[in-house]
């Protein structure tokens, strides 16, 4: 086990190493473990600065976060065994996005060693980690990258040094290749043999050159997930897989009106009675029931007779939301004064949508007087640590967190809500439990992406924009995350217009840009109302701001009778952006000719150290958008995606490709139909049944992922890159078909096609028609 302890402090300057020589550590054990010194990790030297830049331009959030995990990425480690294999345990959180592969093929690529033989697993929450434990802002692969690298390639080095003992040749005569080292004379020896060999009895400083990107043969080729044959056969584990001994199934009944309080068990000792009903507990955000089935838990949250104290939001609509929200919107600053000059403005509207991942919240707490172990699918793990303690009145170490792969995330996990839950319930009734959430608990009191307007204005004089104006208000965003621990959580969590506000301000600025020659460009953004339960919902503002952005760039091309794709072309002042612009234009055929009613969109977006580009075809004729299928919301259908993406440098291009068709769906949903609708207090949605992500009957039928050639030696982030460019591409193509700019996303919110399911009791009874509803 490593003890952070041992290691020296990381150096505070760079050291005078090479572009790919670095410094790391040889971790003193029995077995041969490496890391890296993070003192070397120094940004490559930047392009040229374009004029006028952004904030997001010079610093982004990535950078913010990279910079952060820089000082604990020494206590990051690759261990090889000895039966061959390298073992590493991932300080983030897999849910989906596919970085346990990722991970692999880079420690694969450094070792020489298959990727089969790279066995990746999580971190449970480790506090010395501090910054370094966060999964979010398509962060993981930019600030892991180089310091696995090192640690893989150091350890690499000391097998190659004891093969040359043990096979009595030089360093330089050997070549290792699939995990066994060869000399000259034919003689081998394998890592598994070397493992112990290679290790050092005390912690020591080496220094180590990494591979050439020419020399790559993992990184940059098309894998299969290692976790693939697991998924589709049912055997890879998630949280309500795992069996802890005692833990039975645990849900909670929730209030009919969000964020409400109980009060009163009316029928406690009825509830008890029901078969296989164990323990009923009140707590702050519910009353929880522990049984032996999860129907049995279902039977007694129905049951359950209590008196709720309704929430804040008691009363509210969609509209008193909208209409609370609007008087926080700043004034619009002034444009600049030329009197030949003419005014665009827009102004749009972004309802709630849920932030639910398909794998419902859930959590197994073990609280037992003298400490608490905790498993789940988290992505904050150390906040999570720390807060659940502080709940428990138990000292930090006292508190075990382990972290489970999760079968989704999209911001939803940053938030511990399940794990907080659980342990709070298996405190009170002195027993292990297993929670789950309903789905209905999921939409109607989880996580959702805020309410929001976005208004813009733009200045013209002639052919040339003067300026651009975008304010953007929302629905707080919550960030009482942080940066995945204590102390910025609580700076997040100060009150709006404080430390929250700052907190979201920063987040903003680092993370949104307008990449055009427009004049003079300025973003703003007021946040307000603490009412909801809202999260950084997978590409946080962007896609709103952007599609505002994007749609506004259709309407000044049309205002100066410029094609939008020459357009933006003409005005785009950063080259790899304009590729990817120029490769979607290309391969999706802009400009053919197409039937009434349907028509191209196309649209832009940078962030993550990258550029995406999407080119969508929609079909908004009648025939189309009043065609009929059961219990679904239809309307506008996109029929062709074509999307480019550059990462920088794409580690495995395949789940490159796998991670942009998720974005399209989530961005194609958010245009056109999903989103919550607040009604009296709660919100009506209970279910993916009437929950409108992208289903079968939206799916385009033709969808094409071009993935760019590598533009850096660096890679950028890609698990949220596709959102935005996709959901402003259908805005603009449904503004093209129809001659209609929209002003409400998603399109069809206020086309309610469901009967909404009961509230009180909270929760629907357990299906038993399932395959009444089968195709």
């Amino acid at each position: 086990m490593l003890d952070p302890q041992s290691l020296p402090a990381p150096a505070l300057a760079r050291h005078d190493v090479g572009r790919r020589r670095f410094l790391g550590y040889v971790i003193g054990g029995t077995t041969l473990m490496a890391a890296v010194d993070l003192g070397l990790l120094a940004d490559p030297a930047r392009a040229d600065i374009p004029t006028l830049p952004q904030p997001a331009e010079l610093y982004d959030l990535n950078d913010l976060l990279t910079h952060a995990a820089m000082p604990t990425a020494n206590l990051i480690t690759v261990t090889m065994n000895e039966d061959g294999t390298a073992s590493f345990a991932l300080p983030r959180a897999e849910v989906g996005q596919g970085i346990t592969t990722s991970t692999a093929m880079i420690i694969a690529e450094e070792l020489d060693l298959p990727v089969d033989k790279v066995h990746v697993t999580l971190a449970p929450a480790r506090p010395e980690l501090l910054f370094n434990q966060l999964t979010g802002g398509s962060n993981t692969t930019i600030s892991t990258y180089t310091p696995i690298r090192v640690a893989a390639a150091i350890a690499k080095k000391q097998l190659l040094e004891a093969a040359a003992i043990l096979l009595g040749s030089t360093v330089g005569s050997l070549v290792a290749k699939a995990g066994v080292i060869e000399a000259p004379d034919g003689s081998t020896a394998t890592y598994g043999e070397l493992a112990t060999k290679a290790a050092s009895p005390t912690t020591k400083k080496v220094s180590v050159t990494l591979k050439a990107d020419a020399e790559f043969a993992v990184v940059g080729t098309p894998q299969n997930r290692v976790d693939a044959l697991a998924a589709v056969t049912g055997t890879k584990e998630y949280t309500t897989d795992l069996q802890v001994a005692d833990a039975l199934p645990t849900m909670v009944c929730r209030a009919p009106t969000l964020n409400g309080t109980p009060l009163a068990v009316r029928n406690k000792a009825d509830v008890l009675a029901l078969p296989g009903v164990t323990d009923v507990v009140m707590i702050d955000t519910g009353v929880a029931v522990r049984a032996e089935t999860f129907g049995q838990c279902i039977d007694g949250v129905r049951a359950l007779d209590v008196r709720w104290l309704d929430g804040p939001a008691a009363g509210q609509s969609d509209a008193d939301a909208l209409a609370h929200m609007k008087k926080a919107e700043l004034p619009m600053p002034a444009l600049p004064k030329n009197p030949l000059a003419r005014t665009v403005s827009a102004g749009f509207t972004f309802w709630f949508r849920s932030n639910s991942a398909m794998d419902t919240n859930s959590a197994v707490a073990d609280v037992r007087p003298d400490g608490a172990t905790i498993w789940a699918g988290l992505k904050s793990p150390v906040i999570a640590q720390q807060a659940i303690a502080e709940e428990l009145g138990l000292p930090q170490d006292k508190v075990t967190v382990n972290v489970v792969q999760s079968g989704g995330s999209f911001g939803r996990r940053l938030f511990f809500d399940a794990a907080m839950e659980a342990a709070k319930i298996s405190k009170a009734m002195g027993k292990p439990v297993k929670l789950m959430w309903h789905r209905a608990d999921d939409a109607r009191a989880g996580r959702a992406h805020p309410l929001c307007t976005s208004r813009v204005r733009a200045s013209l004089l002639g052919n040339e924009v003067l300026a651009f104006h975008q304010s953007h208000t929302s629905v707080e965003t919550d960030y009482r995350h942080g940066l995945g621990e204590l102390i910025t959580a609580n700076l997040a969590a100060l009150p709006t217009n404080l430390g929250n506000l700052g907190f979201a301000e920063t987040i903003f600025l680092l993370t949104q840009e307008v990449p055009y020659n427009f004049g003079v460009v300025l973003q703003t953004l007021a946040e307000t109302d603490q009412r909801f339960n809202t999260g950084s919902m997978r590409n946080i503002y962007s896609p709103d701001v952007r599609c505002a952005n994007e749609l506004m760039v259709d309407m000044l091309a049309k205002e100066v009778g410029k094609d939008p794709y020459a357009f933006r072309r003409k005005l785009l002042r950063n080259n790899r952006v304009r590729a990817v612009l120029d490769k979607v234009a290309e391969v999706g055929q802009w400009g053919r000719s197409m039937p009434a009613g349907t028509a191209q969109g196309i649209a832009i977006h940078k962030e993550y150290k990258g550029a995406s580009a999407c080119l969508v075809e929609i079909d908004a004729r009648p025939e189309t958008v009043n065609r009929e299928v059961r219990d679904a919301v239809t309307g506008p259908r996109v029929t062709k995606v074509t999307f480019a993406i550059d990462v920088g440098l794409a580690i495995n291009p395949r789940g490159l490709e796998a991670q942009m068709q998720g974005c399209i769906n989530d961005g194609i949903a958010l245009a056109l139909t999903s989103s919550l609708h607040l009604r009296d207090g709660h919100f009506m949605e209970a279910s993916w049944d009437n929950y409108f992500y992208t289903r079968q009957w939206n799916t385009p039928p033709e969808v094409e992922v071009i993935v760019m050639p590598s533009t850096s030696e660096e890679p950028g982030g890609a698990g949220e890159a596709g959102v935005a460019a996709t959901f402003a591409a259908v805005a603009c193509a449904y503004a093209r078909a129809t001659g209609t700019v929209p002003k409400e996303f998603p399109i069809n919110h206020h086309q309610i096609s469901f009967e909404e399911k009961t509230r009180i009791p909270p929760v629907p009874e357990s299906p038993v028609d399932g395959l009444d509803h089968t195709y």
